[in-house]
C-alpha cells in the first residue's frame, strides 16, 4: 500500500482495541476509487488472532431484504441456538430458514449483536462491510444498530462507503473518517511503480492533479497511455479518464471483448455475488461456456469470478442494451430457487406488461423479509399489472408499505399513480387513510390527520365496521395528540363520529379505548369511565399489536383519566416487557417516557431519570436525533429544578406544541409548570398555568390538574376557580371510585371546608392516599394538613404531619416541596434535621441500569437482552461499578443503590 500513513496508524489502532477485547466501529466515507476497498483489505490481510467476517453491498441486491446480513453472518450461523429464542426466531425468519410475520427490525439488531458476541467469545471478531451505500436498507439499518451498541465485546465493525446521503444519515452517529487522493508524492510513486516504461516528471505531475490523487483513477490513467505518452514524447490527450469518464473507460475496455465474454460479464454484474453455482446455471441457460471469462480476466476488468471493482459493474450493467438485461434477468430467473430472487429477476426480465410477473410478485411480497423488498415488489407488481384498478390497487398496497418503513416521499407517489384508478369506495377510502399517514409522518404534524380521514369516511363510507373503526380510532389517536391543534375538525367531531358507529362484536383495545374516549371527550364522563376502565383491563390481559407504540400512550391516558395507579403501573409494566421481548425499540423508546411520569407519581425519581436516560439512548441507537429535556419536563419540576423546568417547558411550548402541534407534550408541560410553582409556593402562577388545561380538559391531563388547581386557587384567594375545579373533581371521583381519586377528592374538600370539618377530610385523604402507590400525593397531603394544623395553632400536631412530609419529599428527591416543608416545619419551632448527601459516585446512566437489575437478581445475560447490549458489556459495566463503589460482589449492590 502506497501512502496512507494516517489510516493505517487509525486501522491498526481499530484492530488492537478489538485484540485486547474492546469493541471499535469506524465508517471510511469515500468517493468510488479512493481506496476504501484496499483498506478494508488491509485489515482482513493484517488482523492476526481476529477473525474476520465480511459483505458488502450490491446494486442488484438492494431491494432484497437482509441479504447484505446474510453474507455477514452465514459463517456463524451453526452458533444461532445460543441465542435466546425470540432472536433465534427473528434471524431465522429473516434467513427464510422458518416462516412467520417479520420480526422487529432492532430484534433482528439484538440478535446480530449477540451472536457477534458469542463468537468474539472465542476469538476477537471484526466486520469488514464494503460499499455500504448498495446495502440492502435492512442490513445497513442492522449494523448500524450494532455499531452504536458495542462496547467491550472484542467486536470491530468497519465500514466503508461512498459520500451518499442517504446511507450515511442511517449510519449517523458512528464515528467517522474521510478517505481523501493520495499526498502529491505518494501519488508520483504510485504512478512511479505502476509504469510499465519510462516516465516523464510533467506527465506524472499532470496524471496526479487530475486525479486528484484516486488511486483507481491513477492506476487506470497510467495503465491506459502509450509508452509514447507517458515519456513525454507523445501528447496526452485532452480529457484523460477520471470522474465520469473513468466509467466511460471501463465501458470502452468492456466493449472490445468477445460477445460471449461481454454476456458473462453482465451476468456477474447482474447475479448476487454469494452464489457461484446459480452464476454458472445461469451462464449455462445463456448457452455461454466457463471459459468465455478468460478474456474478461486478461484484461483486468474480472478477478476470480467476481468484477474487478463495484465502479466497473456498474458502468457493464448501465451500458448494457436493454435487451441484453432482460436476457441476463431472465436466465437468472429461471434457475434461481429463492422465490423473493426469482420473481424480482423474471420482473426484470419484462418488457411491457405481465400479468404472471405481476402475480409471481404480490406473492413474493407477502413473504418478502424486509419493508423495502415489499414496496419494491408491489411497485413492481403494478407496473406490470394490465388492468388499471388492480393495478391501482398494487400501488396502494406499495404506498401502504413505503408508509411502514418511513419514505413518505415514495408513498406519496405511489398514491399519486394509484388514486385516480380507484373503483371500489373502499380502496379510495383506504387511499385517503394512507394519505393522512403521510401527512402526519412525512411532515411530523399529526393535526391534519383527523380531518381527512373524516372526509374519507363521509365521502366513500358506508365502510364495513372493523374499517371504519380503525379508521376513526387512527383519527382519534392524531386527535388526542395534537389536542388544541387540530385543524379542520375538532375532537370532539372525532368522538361524535365515533359514538355513531354500532359496537363492535370482537372489540380489539383499540374499539375499547376509541368508545372510552369518544364517551369522554364528549363529556359524559359517568359513561366514559366504566368504558375506560374496561379499556385498561383488556391492556392488562389481551395481547398488544406489534410494536404497541400507540397502546402505551392510550392506556396511560385512560389509567390517570381514572386515577388508576394500580391499572397505570400494571399496563405499562407488561407494555415495556412485551416491547423488550419484541425488540420494539420505537414503541418502547415512548413507552419509557411514559413510565418515567408514573415512577415520578409514585415518588421513584431515580428509576424515572434512569428510564428517561435510557430512551435517549436507545434513540442515539437507532441514529435518531437528540430528544431535548421536553420529555424530562415534569420531573424536574417535581425536584424543584426551576431554570431547567422553565427550559424544558419552553421547548415543549414553542417547538413541539406551537411548532410541531403536539398538544398531548403542551399540555404535560402546563401540568408540570403548575406543580413546579406549588412546590415554590407561588399559587398565582401556579393557577395561570393550570388555566388552559381547565379550559380544554385533554384526557389524563385534564384530571390531574383538577386536585392541583382547587390548592393553587384557594391559596391564592381566588374563590370561583377553586369552586369550578372543585365541581369537575366531585363529579368525576366518585364514579372513578379509585382510591388515588377519592383521596384527592377528600383533600380538595379539606382545602375548602369550615375548621370544624376540615380535619377529618385531611385523615380521610391520608387513608385514601395511603392505599395507593402515588407517593408525591400522599406526601402532599401530609404538608397540606400539617400546614392547615398550623394555621389553626396546633403546632406540636403539625409538626408530626411536616415531619413526614418533609422526610417523604427529601427521600423522593421533591426538593421545592422538601423546602416548603421544611419552612413551615421551622415555623412551629421545631428543628430540622439536615439529610447528610449520599457520596456521588458519578455511575453513568447505563451504569446505574445494569446495577439496578444486577441488584434484583438479573443474570448478565438477562440484563443483556433487557437493555439491548451483550452479556460482555453487562460484565464490563459491572466491573466498572464495582470499583466506583467500592465493593466487590453483586450480593452488595441492593444495600449501597438507593431503594
Amino acid at each position: 500500500m502506497q501512502g496512507r500513513l494516517e489510516e493505517r496508524q487509525l486501522l491498526d489502532s481499530f484492530v488492537e482495541r478489538v485484540r485486547g477485547g474492546s469493541s471499535a466501529t469506524l465508517v471510511l466515507v469515500g468517493e468510488a476509487g479512493i481506496g476504501k476497498t484496499r483498506l478494508l483489505d488491509g485489515v482482513a490481510g493484517a488482523a492476526d488472532g481476529v477473525r474476520c467476517a465480511r459483505t458488502g453491498g450490491a446494486e442488484a441486491e438492494t431491494h432484497l431484504g437482509y441479504a447484505g446480513l446474510h453474507r455477514l453472518l452465514r459463517p456463524f450461523l451453526d452458533r444461532s441456538d445460543h441465542l435466546p429464542d425470540p432472536q433465534r426466531t427473528a434471524l431465522a425468519t429473516v434467513f427464510g430458514r422458518v416462516g412467520g410475520p417479520a420480526p422487529d427490525l432492532f430484534l433482528v439488531g439484538l440478535a446480530t449483536l449477540t451472536l457477534l458476541a458469542d463468537v468474539a467469545a472465542d476469538a476477537p471478531v471484526v466486520c469488514l462491510v464494503d460499499d455500504a451505500q448498495w446495502l440492502d436498507p435492512e442490513s445497513l439499518a442492522v449494523l448500524a444498530f450494532v455499531g452504536r451498541r458495542l462496547d467491550a465485546d472484542g467486536i470491530g465493525l468497519l465500514i466503508g462507503v461512498r459520500d451518499d446521503p442517504a446511507a450515511l444519515a442511517v449510519l449517523r452517529g458512528l464515528p467517522s473518517h474521510p478517505v481523501a487522493g493520495l499526498t502529491a508524492d505518494d501519488a508520483r510513486r504510485l504512478v512511479a511503480d505502476t509504469a510499465p516504461s519510462r516516465l516523464d516528471p510533467h506527465v506524472a505531475d499532470r496524471i496526479v492533479a487530475e486525479t486528484g490523487g484516486n488511486p483507481l483513477a491513477l492506476l487506470e490513467v497510467t495503465g491506459a497511455l502509450t509508452t509514447e505518452q507517458l515519456a513525454g514524447a507523445s501528447v496526452l490527450p485532452e480529457h484523460l479518464p477520471i470522474g465520469e469518464r473513468l466509467e466511460a473507460h471501463f465501458v470502452r475496455r468492456v466493449r472490445v471483448l468477445p460477445p460471449d465474454t461481454r454476456r458473462l460479464v453482465l451476468l456477474l454484474a447482474a447475479a448476487p455475488g454469494d452464489d457461484e453455482a446459480l452464476l454458472w446455471r445461469a451462464a449455462a441457460r445463456l448457452g455461454v461456456e466457463p471459459a468465455a471469462l478468460d478474456p474478461a480476466i486478461s484484461a483486468g476488468v474480472v478477478r476470480g469470478h467476481t468484477i474487478r471493482h463495484p465502479l466497473i459493474r456498474s458502468a457493464v450493467y448501465a451500458d448494457a442494451s436493454p435487451a441484453d438485461r432482460r436476457a441476463v434477468h431472465a436466465a437468472l430467473g429461471h434457475v434461481t430457487v429463492r422465490a423473493d430472487r426469482r420473481a424480482w429477476h423474471r420482473a426484470e426480465s419484462v418488457a411491457g406488461l405481465d400479468d404472471t410477473v405481476a402475480d409471481e410478485l404480490e406473492n413474493a411480497a407477502s413473504g418478502a423479509r424486509g419493508g423495502a423488498a415489499r414496496a419494491a415488489f408491489w411497485s413492481r407488481a403494478a407496473e406490470l399489472t394490465s388492468d388499471a384498478p388492480r393495478r391501482a390497487e398494487r400501488f396502494l398496497a406499495a404506498a401502504r408499505t413505503f408508509v411502514v418503513i418511513g419514505d413518505t416521499a415514495a408513498a406519496a407517489s405511489r398514491l399519486d399513480r394509484a388514486t385516480p384508478w380507484l373503483t371500489r369506495p373502499a380502496a379510495r377510502a383506504a387511499a385517503q387513510r394512507v394519505r393522512a399517514s403521510v401527512e402526519w409522518y412525512g411532515s411530523g404534524v399529526a393535526a391534519r390527520a383527523p380531518a381527512i380521514l373524516l372526509d374519507a369516511l363521509s365521502t366513500f363510507g358506508p365502510l364495513d365496521g372493523p374499517t371504519a373503526r380503525a379508521m376513526l380510532w387512527e383519527a382519534m389517536t392524531a386527535g388526542l395528540l395534537a389536542g388544541r391543534y387540530t385543524e379542520g375538525v375538532t375532537l370532539l367531531d372525532v368522538a361524535r363520529a365515533a359514538a355513531r358507529l354500532p359496537p363492535s362484536d370482537r372489540p380489539t383495545v383499540a374499539d375499547r379505548a376509541l368508545d372510552a374516549f369518544a364517551a369522554r371527550i364528549a363529556g359524559d364522563y359517568a359513561r366514559a369511565a366504566p368504558l375506560l376502565r374496561t379499556a385498561v383491563a383488556t391492556m392488562r390481559t389481551e395481547d398488544f399489536a406489534d410494536g404497541a407504540g400507540a397502546e402505551a400512550s392510550v392506556g396511560s391516558w385512560a389509567a390517570i383519566d381514572l386515577w388508576d395507579d394500580d391499572g397505570l403501573g400494571a399496563v405499562l409494566t407488561r407494555m415495556e416487557e412485551f416491547q423488550r421481548a419484541q425488540g420494539a425499540l420505537q414503541g418502547l423508546n415512548s413507552t419509557l417516557s411514559t413510565v418515567a411520569l408514573w415512577k415520578v407519581a409514585i415518588g421513584r425519581f431515580a428509576e424515572a431519570e434512569a428510564h428517561h436516560d435510557e430512551a435517549t439512548e436507545l434513540c442515539a441507537a437507532m441514529g435518531l436525533p437528540p430528544r431535548g429535556d421536553a420529555h424530562r419536563v415534569e420531573l424536574f419540576a417535581w425536584q424543584g429544578r426551576e431554570d431547567q423546568t422553565r427550559a424544558a417547558a419552553d421547548l415543549a411550548l414553542r417547538v413541539w406544541g406551537a411548532q410541531l402541534r403536539y398538544g398531548v407534550l403542551e399540555a404535560h408541560a402546563r401540568y408540570a409548570l403548575v406543580v413546579l410553582e406549588l412546590g415554590l409556593g407561588r399559587y398565582r402562577e401556579a393557577l395561570d398555568a393550570a388555566e388552559r388545561l381547565l379550559a380544554d380538559d385533554p384526557p389524563g391531563e385534564g384530571n390531574r390538574v383538577l386536585a392541583d388547581a382547587v390548592e393553587a386557587a384557594v391559596r391564592a384567594g381566588d374563590r370561583a376557580a377553586a369552586r369550578f375545579a372543585f365541581d369537575r373533581l366531585a363529579s368525576r371521583a366518585p364514579v372513578s371510585g379509585t382510591p388515588w381519586a377519592l383521596g384527592l377528592l377528600a383533600r380538595c374538600r379539606a382545602l375548602l371546608a369550615d375548621p370544624g370539618d376540615a380535619e377529618a377530610l385531611y385523615k380521610e385523604s391520608i387513608e385514601q392516599l395511603d392505599r395507593t402507590s402515588v407517593r408525591t400525593d400522599l406526601a402532599r397531603t401530609h404538608l397540606l394538613y400539617g400546614e392547615w394544623l398550623r394555621r389553626q395553632g396546633r403546632r406540636a400536631d403539625a409538626r408530626d404531619q411536616l415531619r413526614v412530609a418533609h422526610e417523604r419529599f427529601t427521600a423522593m428527591g421533591a426538593a421545592a416541596f422538601a423546602t416548603r416543608a421544611e419552612h413551615e416545619l421551622r415555623a412551629t419551632g421545631a428543628s430540622v434535621r439536615k439529610r447528610t448527601p449520599a457520596a456521588d459516585v458519578s455511575l453513568t446512566a447505563q451504569e446505574l441500569q445494569v446495577a439496578r437489575l444486577a441488584s434484583r437478581g438479573a443474570t448478565n445475560a438477562e440484563i443483556a437482552t433487557r437493555l439491548f447490549v451483550t452479556a460482555s458489556t453487562v460484565e464490563y459495566h459491572l466491573n466498572k461499578t464495582f470499583r466506583k463503589l467500592n465493593i466487590t460482589s453483586r450480593r452488595q449492590l441492593a444495600g449501597v443503590l438507593d431503594p
